[in-house]
């Protein structure tokens, strides 16, 4: 699910499996600011709030979390980096599900601090969820530019389902309809392609859903509504 633009890191670095980044590359990247694959804390204060992120990233693209930067990309580091971390991992413990896959590791800076890097892989067991004890269902979130937001149960769909094998779809009048009309406009949401085409919800979910997985069209989830175009 590759929608964000890749940053380029100094010499050998750029190897994913490998990846330990020191702190030339670390300014390198945030300098670039929070976005696809970043996303900086300056503590870690709620640490229900930040798996958020994590589990965001396992969905979606990737990424790394920097625990000691502000969000204007000020490099402090973590004054607590044991705490921060021992916080971290009993979040992720408890609150996150399936497991993912991620590194964890520090850089220490001049000033006695370190910046605490979560290096989080694009998952092959999504989709994953939040469980907070708040909250009466688990929450899938994905990754948006910078920002994290709840995935709809159409995205969530497509998550489970993307590499999977020997779908296919009926290209009847509908999807011809579909096809025009996004020759001709940016996007479509849900809602708006069940009321032009006067289908039920689940019948229009159950389209645009097999679409996607199909590689005809993309998806770009949204806060209210996902977005879908040509691919």
């Amino acid at each position: 699910m590759r929608t964000g633009n890749e940053i380029v890191l100094d010499q050998a670095t750029s190897n994913e499996a490998e990846m330990y980044l020191d702190l030339r590359n670390l300014k390198h990247l945030v300098r670039h600011g929070e976005g696809q694959r970043l996303e900086f804390k300056m503590k870690v204060k709620f640490p229900e709030k930040i798996v958020k992120e994590l589990v965001a990233f396992a969905n979606s693209d990737g990424g790394h979390l920097f625990v000691g930067v502000s969000d204007d990309g000020q490099i402090e580091g973590s004054k607590f980096v044991d705490e921060d971390q021992f916080l971290l991992e009993k979040a992720i413990s408890q609150y996150c599900f399936p497991a993912f896959t991620y590194h964890v590791y520090r850089i220490p800076l001049e000033n006695g601090r370190a910046v605490l890097v979560y290096q989080v892989f694009e998952s092959v067991d999504k989709p994953h969820f939040v469980q907070l004890e708040t909250d009466p269902n688990p929450v899938c979130y994905v990754r948006v530019n910078d920002r994290t937001i709840k995935a709809s149960k159409e995205m969530k769909q497509i998550l489970r389902r993307e590499n999977e094998e020997g779908l296919s779809f009926a290209y009847g009048d509908t999807e011809r309809w579909l096809m025009e009309y996004l020759r001709a406009h940016e996007h479509i949401t849900l809602s708006e392609f069940a009321l032009q085409c006067q289908l039920p919800a689940w019948l229009a979910s159950r389209k645009l859903v097999l679409l996607v997985l199909s590689r005809v069209l993309k998806i770009e989830p949204g806060e209210n509504q996902d977005h879908y175009s040509l691919r």
